[in-house]
């Protein structure tokens, strides 16, 4: 066995693995950490969270994975969009020559769900995105 001479390999039970993979997903804990505090590699514990029977996100991502592939039909409410002879988007109110960039993005839908979209973002690739749930 590869490693340090001496240490033997330890085996953990699987209420200890579901304990070690809550902890590392805990807010504003880093999986170093916990590998740190049981004295343990980090890929560890990230091999142990890909698996379902000690992951506590694995009964999250398995119930959102039952909605993915929906289109919801989409109300826009503001300037108006028009199309140049080259079909780029471009807004009519106020536009500038300079791109416009937000950083956050929050759409609502007819009922009621919102999708947002965080980070610098230029408003032409939101347009055309909405745009293209519009078609």
């Amino acid at each position: 066995m590869a490693g340090k001479k001496g240490q033997k390999k330890r085996f953990w039970a699987d209420e200890e693995k579901r304990s070690i993979c809550e902890q590392a997903l805990a807010p504003g804990v880093s999986v170093a950490q916990v590998a740190r505090r049981y004295s343990m590699n980090a890929n560890l514990i990230f091999k142990w969270l890909k698996d379902p029977r000690f992951s506590p996100a694995a009964d999250k991502t398995q119930m959102a994975s039952k909605d993915d592939g929906i289109f919801l039909p989409v109300e826009v409410s503001g300037p108006s969009i028009d199309h140049d002879a080259d079909d780029a988007p471009t807004m009519t109110a106020g536009s500038t020559s300079a791109p416009l960039l937000a950083h956050r993005v929050d759409i609502t839908l007819s009922d009621g769900r919102r999708v947002v979209v965080e980070g610098p973002t230029a408003l032409s690739s939101v347009i055309g995105l909405v745009q293209g749930l519009m078609a």
